[in-house]
């Protein structure tokens, strides 16, 4: 059979990399750690795609790990590098993507072009065909998905000769894909949310250590004050001869990313775009103090974008709120952020991986937004017109749109609805004077937005998975709102 070597045809290629639902499970629970050959692997990989990891060092990476704000972390340092480097090319590579693949590699802050996607895919795949050997006989010949985007990224950002890419990692730090540059510019961790631990099953201590394999000798280790395990950092630094640092907050200031927490964020991006842009002789106006922002990076900070995160679009009679969020900690900033000022949203769309406590995240959620208001959560509660729960399937017909194909989901929660009945079952709980009839569990997303189309003018907020936000902009139609400008 002859390729067409289009976009669509290399994104069914790279869904056959995808791992099941079992096997993310174990992969997500050990935090990365999973297998033990997977640095060895994805070395193997980049030799049989090229490259050598001393090519890697060629992209002048800034390495970002943690379990909350690595996105928005890496958005900001993005932003700021770009606005110093006049006429270069900055590429970010970022997970999980909303309603195309090809969002996870950026340059300048725009998704590349299908058919860029599509000529790098169809190079990397075809040498991984060529030299099929694997490195053990338990190696696949085609790495995973994650791996497989992160050699992509890596070609891709090559081929382009960028100058500067920020590197998000996936899971972890140590084992992590991205975690085969041999030494990055800088690297940042930045906050280590305990509720990961309870949700893992993993010690605080473990996490730290994990995340601290980022740090390389001779590389500036960076963090963000951590509430827990910062001496674990700092010794997993000093072991790998990086000189570490905790990063000043900076002082208030305006920030393209609402909510409190951001700054801690920002402070992270500006202390690790200083120090790329001092080592690599970029001019920047220095900072007053140790604890200011140099000035120059003020308007920066101010017009960064980060689609689906605390994101406000309105579209005819609805107005949406759109916000990834999934721990308690950051479903708590949700709260802070959607109910904020004069914002009073009257629907949900809400849905959640199908091993998180429904009760305790939406109960977050609605004990933040009635702090933010001033009223009970009772009282909170009762200016909801519907709530709906909804699975990550795109469509009504039972089919994804191939960029949101999702393996990962277990197929008889899936056809049990067992998530969304929970989620449901949560809310009456938490709001026993609520109409049963206004609460949805449905099998589609287009379901959701359905509803939601006919309720007239309503402001809707969307929260619980990334995965969701993604689908929801798909089917409702906001893709313009994915641009970083």
């Amino acid at each position: 059979m002859t390729r067409t070597k289009t976009y669509a045809e290399a994104i069914s290629l790279l869904n056959t990399c995808q791992s099941n639902a079992a096997a993310i499970e174990a992969i997500r629970k050990s935090g990365g750690r999973l297998n033990e050959h997977g640095i060895a692997e994805m070395n193997d990989y980049l030799r049989r795609i090229g490259y050598k990891p001393d090519d890697l060092n060629k992209l002048n990476v800034v390495h970002i790990t943690g379990t909350k704000g690595k996105g928005s972390t890496s958005a900001f340092t993005e932003r700021i590098l770009r606005s110093h480097i006049p006429g270069g090319k900055i590429g970010l590579y970022t997970s999980p993507h909303l309603c195309a693949v090809r969002e996870r590699i950026r340059i300048n802050g725009e998704p590349i072009s299908e058919e860029l996607f599509a000529k790098y895919f169809f190079e990397v795949w075809e040498r991984l065909e060529t030299d099929s050997k694997p490195l053990t006989p338990q190696t696949p010949q085609f790495p995973i998905y994650f791996r497989l985007l992160t050699l992509l990224a890596f070609h891709t950002f090559l081929s382009l000769d960028v100058t500067a890419t920020v590197l998000e990692v996936g899971i972890g730090g140590t084992y992590d894909s991205t975690n085969i540059v041999p030494k990055p510019i800088v690297t940042g961790i930045t906050s280590l949310g305990l509720d990961h631990t309870a949700v893992l099953g993993n010690t605080i201590e473990e996490i730290a250590t994990n995340k601290a394999g980022i740090y390389k000798k001779d590389v500036p280790a960076l963090s963000v004050e951590q509430e827990q395990a910062g001496d674990v950092l700092k010794s997993i630094a000093e072991k790998n001869g990086a000189p570490f640092e905790v990063v000043p907050t900076i002082p208030e200031t305006r920030l393209g990313l609402p909510g409190a927490h951001q700054r801690i964020n920002a402070s992270l991006a500006v202390a690790m775009s200083q120090k790329f842009l001092k080592s690599q002789s970029y001019p920047f106006a220095p900072s007053p103090s140790p604890n200011e922002i140099p000035p120059s990076f003020v308007e920066p900070l101010a017009s960064t974008r980060w689609p689906g995160r605390c994101q406000l679009v309105r579209q005819g009679k609805t107005t949406w709120l759109l916000d990834g969020a999934h721990t308690t900690e950051s479903l708590r900033s949700c709260g802070e952020w959607a109910w904020a000022e004069d914002r009073k949203p009257d629907v949900l769309i809400f849905n959640c991986s199908g091993g998180r406590a429904a009760e305790s995240l939406l109960g977050e959620l609605l004990a933040t937004g009635a702090r933010t208001k001033g009223v009970s959560r009772e009282e909170l509660g009762k200016t909801f017109d519907s709530v709906v729960f909804c699975t990550n399937v795109t469509y009504t017909d039972g089919h994804f749109k191939s960029d949101l194909d999702a393996k990962a989901i277990d197929p008889n929660d899936l056809s049990q609805l067992a998530t969304q009945r929970a989620l449901r079952d949560a809310w009456l709980k938490l709001n026993p004077s609520f109409r049963p009839e206004r609460a949805h569990a449905v099998a589609s997303i287009q379901h959701a937005v359905d509803i939601v189309r006919g309720l007239g003018e309503k402001t809707v907020l969307v929260a619980g998975s990334l995965h969701l936000v993604g689908g929801v902009m798909e089917v409702a139609g906001l893709q313009d709102a994915l641009s970083m400008e």
